[in-house]
């Protein structure tokens, strides 16, 4: 992954475990394994665990734990109304920059 994905993914990590989560309660290993499988290859564990606590610490999910086959408990995290509203929030932005960005795209291909 590069840089600027880098950058920009670090800008959007929040809202795209938002909509996991709205989509069904998760532990970090199976968020990380979901983004996996979707592309991001890069992304580490450690970086996930990290936004989690962050989420957790803003309160904008519910966190139980749950008993694990293997081991300790885990951590399953499900948004709730705060995370929601947030989640409202990271697509009408979404949206916004994505329609801006696609017209200076098309703007700048009939320059070319």
């Amino acid at each position: 992954m590069g840089k600027q994905m880098t950058e920009m993914l670090k800008g959007t990590l929040e809202g795209i475990v938002l909509a996991i989560l709205a989509v069904r309660p998760a532990y970090g290993y199976e968020i990380t394994g979901w983004l996996r499988g979707q592309g991001f290859d890069d992304i580490a564990e450690g970086t996930v665990y990290a936004l989690l606590v962050r989420i957790e610490n803003k309160g904008l999910v519910d966190v139980a734990k749950v008993p694990s086959e293997k081991g300790p408990p885990r951590k399953v995290y499900t948004i709730n109304d705060s995370g929601r509203d947030q989640l409202d929030e990271f697509w009408q932005t979404w949206r916004f920059l994505a329609e801006r960005l696609d017209g200076l795209h098309r703007i700048e291909g009939e320059q070319r």
